[in-house]
């Protein structure tokens, strides 16, 4: 484990040079950029290793002489720090072109540091094994990603984007807290190995106090009120290590503390299916109704978490009912939809940086036509758009295509009771999932058919070129490996049967026993083979299948490749010219008679509108000679309109009441350490 804390400290102190440096700005990017990737890559390699041998390595430290913080890397802590690092030096090289302001360099230097710190935060929450390093590296989490969402803290938007992520954050933070004090008030332990001798009932209790601090930071609707705000307020570089890797330490946290707490009750299935459902489709809806474009794709991250939700709640179903091809199927397909997401999610905010690092815009109604002049850009943002609508051969359609073939496995598995009668969880899974795919299509149509087609609806889409090797250069990277894990997709799936298989899917019950004696009687396994065996055998299926969708994949690329030489050599001597298409009647059209994203999207909208209220004002066209007029349109979030009163409001009220405590006497805050101090060995 020694190369793993090496790693962190290399990370760190490339973001220490960066205030160190900051009157040698250019000096001060080569030095910190080159020192974070080469930290991350170290990183990289170490916990690569650690997965494929399956080694476990823990180490302790002591802190106040009397408290323990404890590290373990497993092979489901492994499994996330390579995502971590992965994006982390993607993100790190990313950002030496896009920090490219010499008059900002103290605010520059700031934000590598802060980054550097969220980098080794996030490292130490994944592989935490007691209450007090896991609260200490989840608040270090929270309070460096919170400084880098207020990186340009002149912006009253961003003032309130960090405000609300700092609101939201520690409330999340709250109910982990309250769980982690019932654990201790019965186990009398803050170490993780004792939180299952609890009894069921506490169990459950638990359970949904971390599914609630946890969802807050993963953006599960309706806690992801602060995620479409901080996600665009931050540096482009920052936002796709937001989006693509922070907010899946809360998926982390949901996995782990379900893991330690033994508990197969079939209502957590059930809870997490459906908190996935509503996550996926309102994620995506209010996606399609966003104008501006790193909106959403935030929008969008709380679709995707919604599916990764999908897919653990049916692992959870599986192990709930002792079906082992469902439970791994759900797991390692919730997992692989994590490691696909932070790749094409990061892919899809980098390409939204270059646009808005190009055009000075974020308005997708203000641009369009720049896949003519920025090829690399539009080209790996169509590669990032099918891969997130899961469209074969890219690698969302792997991790979804598990996911699906998970709840296939369930149908009739597990059954929720609502007033209105039995409802199949299974198939519920599978309608959701269809409906979250069919309009994440029409999401991703409409970015790239707005942004990227058509001609330039301003002068900001006019002229614009893509520059910065550093930019493209991940870019270009995360595109190819969107269309790798596509196409051979064998060693992720691999990868993501290593980290599930390490999880508590196993246990010997009745139910579990009949699947064994079923699949025994088919013939998929000995019937002398046990549970562990189980579980190898449905791996090495799923590796099998990996291999059959490789096998079309490439077939598919094939025969493309063919039809696009077939093309060339047909029109190899013909000339090729340009005009305007059928114009309908109109002799001179404009860029005005485009289509809007807005438009584009409206029939959708329009039909969720119970559940996305449009907000339109335009002024009425009247008189046979019309005068100029204007519209525009906002779609109100729900969950922001209530969580407003119900959450934000009351914290302000109660942090202005207590106002009083901080009244800048440092007498009064040297009583503060002493009465701590004294309350703490009390009760120790």
């Amino acid at each position: 484990m020694n190369l793993f804390f090496v790693s962190l400290l290399i990370v760190f102190a490339g973001g220490l040079l960066a205030p160190l440096l900051r009157h040698h700005f250019t000096t001060m990017k080569w030095l910190t950029v080159t020192t974070m990737v080469a930290g991350s890559f170290v990183g990289l390699i170490d916990s690569g290793t650690k997965l494929m041998s399956s080694v476990e390595c823990t180490r302790s430290f002591t802190y106040l002489k009397f408290l323990s913080l404890s590290f373990t890397i497993d092979s489901l802590s492994a499994f996330f720090l390579i995502i971590i690092f992965a994006i982390s030096l993607m993100a790190s090289l990313y950002s030496f072109h896009y920090m490219e302001k010499p008059e900002k360099t103290l605010s520059t230097a700031v934000n590598y540091l802060f980054f550097s710190l969220l980098v080794v935060s996030m490292s130490l929450v994944v592989t935490a094994s007691g209450v007090v390093s896991f609260m200490l590296s989840w608040e270090i989490m929270s309070i460096s990603s919170f400084f880098l969402v207020i990186s340009n803290y002149k912006s009253s938007d961003n003032r309130r984007a960090g405000y609300l992520y700092f609101v939201f954050s520690h409330v999340g933070a709250m109910f982990i807290l309250s769980a982690f004090g019932i654990v201790y008030a019965f186990t009398g332990d803050v170490a993780f190995g004792q939180i299952a001798a609890l009894s069921d009932n506490i169990k459950l209790l638990v359970f949904i106090l971390f599914f609630i601090g946890f969802g807050s930071k993963a953006g599960v609707f309706p806690f992801h009120v602060w995620l479409p705000h901080a996600h665009p307020a931050a540096p482009s570089h920052i936002s796709a290590v937001m989006s693509g890797v922070m907010i899946k330490t809360g998926i982390y946290g949901i996995i782990r503390m379900y893991d330690l707490l033994h508990f197969s009750s079939p209502v957590i299935g059930n809870i997490v299916i459906v908190a996935g459902m509503v996550s996926g489709v309102m994620g995506v809806i209010y996606a399609l109704g966003q104008n501006d474009l790193k909106r959403l794709l935030a929008y969008s991250s709380v679709e995707n978490i919604g599916i990764i939700l999908i897919g653990l709640g049916i692992g959870m179903t599986g192990v709930s009912s002792g079906n082992h091809s469902m439970a791994l199927l759900g797991f390692a397909g919730a997992l692989l939809h994590v490691m696909n997401h932070a790749i094409f999610k990061s892919l899809l905010f980098m390409g939204s940086g270059m646009v808005l690092h190009r055009t000075g815009s974020r308005s997708i109604d203000a641009l369009g036509g720049l896949l003519k002049s920025m090829k690399i850009t539009g080209t790996t943002f169509l590669i990032g758009s099918l891969a997130i609508s899961g469209l074969p051969p890219f690698n969302g359609f792997i991790s979804e295509f598990f996911i699906y073939m998970g709840a296939f496995k369930g149908i009739g598995m597990g059954k929720m009771t609502l007033a209105m009668g039995k409802f199949d969880m299974g198939t519920i899974a599978i309608v959701s999932l269809a409906v979250i795919g069919g309009l994440a299509l029409a999401c991703f149509t409409k970015v790239m058919g707005v942004v990227f087609q058509g001609e330039p609806r301003t002068r900001a889409a006019e002229n614009v070129n893509e520059r910065g090797v550093t930019m493209l250069l991940p870019m270009v990277v995360l595109a190819t490996l969107s269309l790798y894990i596509g196409v051979f997709p064998e060693s992720p799936v691999m990868m993501a049967n290593k980290a599930a298989s390490s999880l508590n899917i196993g246990h010997v019950t009745t139910e579990s026993q009949a699947f064994i004696n079923m699949r025994a009687a088919t013939g998929t396994i000995a019937a002398d083979s046990t549970i562990p065996d189980t579980i190898t055998a449905i791996s090495t299926t799923m590796i099998g299948m990996a291999s059959s969708i490789s096998g079309a994949a490439m077939l598919f690329l094939a025969v493309l490749l063919a039809l696009l030489l077939l093309r060339n050599f047909i029109y190899r001597n013909r000339e090729i010219t340009t005009s305007g298409t059928w114009g309908c009647g109109f002799t001179q059209p404009t860029v005005k008679m485009q289509y809007t994203g807005t438009s584009y999207a409206a029939s959708i909208v329009e039909f969720f509108r119970p559940f996305a209220p449009l907000h339109e004002d335009h002024s009425p066209v009247k008189g046979r000679m019309a005068g100029r007029s204007h519209y525009q349109s906002h779609l109100n979030d729900i969950a922001e309109l209530h969580m407003d009163s119900v959450v934000v409001k009351p914290v302000v009220a109660l942090l202005d009441k207590l106002h009083w405590i901080q009244n800048g006497d440092i007498h009064l805050y040297i009583g503060y350490i002493l009465l701590a101090i004294i309350v703490v060995m009390f009760f120790v």
